[in-house]
Parts: structure tokens; sequence; C-alpha cells
């Protein structure tokens, strides 16, 4: 489990999305911009490959801070079906309907505080940079070990979980979710060389329900 908070930042608090996804369906509506990709395009392919190769299109599906809803839409159009978005700003929800409305795709979007609880059970749980923002929040120790329990227990028994952070390598986020979660694997990233020492700038774990 996390054993020390990081210094709070404004990446961790509602306002700062708020206002940010504000600015997305302002640009969405004037001129199509569908927002950032967070991460980026290849981390995001990442995902969806490993996703692509592993879980059938019959799982459900929810993406935990789903913000503009990208990875969603993205599963869609390979064929997944039982696909929910959540997030706790209003205004990325309304984003992310307003993109999947024009695509004409069938995605379930609705806010949520993931830290109360993810309302439903489900076969895999995602999560791109979310766990990174409630890390960034402040009294963070207390609310990351609820979001770990809310995934916990909203992931069937032999469900997954997969998480991205820039936060926390691989390394750190086995060792805060080991009393809740089994690693599965690690998805690679591009890594980079440094003093002779070879890193990534961003962890990719999926992890199963620990016996």
């Amino acid at each position: 489990m996390i054993d020390e908070e990081m210094e709070s930042s404004e990446l961790g608090t509602l306002e700062y999305w708020q206002d940010r996804y504000k600015t997305e369906m302002r640009n969405f509506s004037s001129h199509g911009d569908t927002g950032e990709v967070w991460f980026g395009d290849d981390v995001v392919d990442r995902i969806i490959n490993w996703i692509r190769s592993n879980i059938p299109q019959s799982q459900s599906i929810v993406d935990v801070g789903c913000g503009n809803g990208h990875i969603l839409m993205e599963l869609a159009q390979l064929g997944y079906e039982s696909l929910t978005g959540l997030d706790y700003s209003d205004e990325a929800i309304q984003l992310a309907k307003a993109i999947a409305g024009q695509q004409g795709l069938q995605i379930k979007y609705q806010v949520n505080n993931a830290v109360e609880g993810l309302g439903s059970i489900y076969d895999v749980v995602h999560d791109k940079g979310t766990y990174d923002a409630i890390s960034l929040s402040e009294n963070s120790k207390d609310a990351c070990h609820k979001y770990i329990s809310s995934v916990k227990s909203a992931l069937k028994e032999n469900g997954h979980f997969l998480i991205t952070s820039c936060n926390w390598t691989h390394s750190e986020l086995e060792e805060q979710f080991k009393a809740f979660f089994a690693l599965h694997t690690n998805i690679p990233t591009t890594q980079f060389k440094f003093g002779g020492k070879i890193g990534s700038v961003v962890s990719i774990c999926v992890f199963k329900h620990s016996k």
C-alpha cells in the first residue's frame, strides 16, 4: 500500500479537470477537436493491442477516469460492446458523450467518483492516469487506499485491472497493490537509457485478484 504522500498538485483537483474539459468541449463544438490523448498514441496503441489479444469482445470493460472517452471509442470500433466510461468531471462526460454520438458509437458514460466506488462489477477495469491524479490530491494516502478498494470490489474474480502511470514505476505499483492484486504482466513501453541505467517514462501493469 502507498506509504507516503506526494506533494499535492492542481492535477489532483476536480476544479482543474472541470476547467480543462470545459475548454475541450468548446474546442470540439467549434471545430471538432476531440482533445488530448493522454500519454500519447503509442501508449494507447500498446494498451489496445494487449486488450485485443487477451480480452474477449464479450467481456465488460470500464474505463475509470475516462476523460474524452478515447480508449473506449477505440475498443468500440474493434467490436467491443459492453463498455462503460466513468469520470468525476461532468464536463468530461459531456464531451465523451458528444464525441461518441458524433461517431455513432454505443458507449455508456456516467459521472462517478472512483474513490467512492465504481457502481457495478466488471471483467476489466482500466485506468490511464486516474490513480496518478488521485496520488496528487490532498489526503492522497487515504484517497488512494479507497480507490484501490473500489477497484477490487468492482473487479470480477478472474478479471483484469490495467493501470498506466507516469508517477509510479512497475515495482512501485506492484508494491502498492500487492495486498489486493497479483501482478499478471507488465506491458512494455518505450525505454530510455541514462547514466548506464534503462528506464521507462510510462509504466503499464496488468493485475489480477490476489489469491
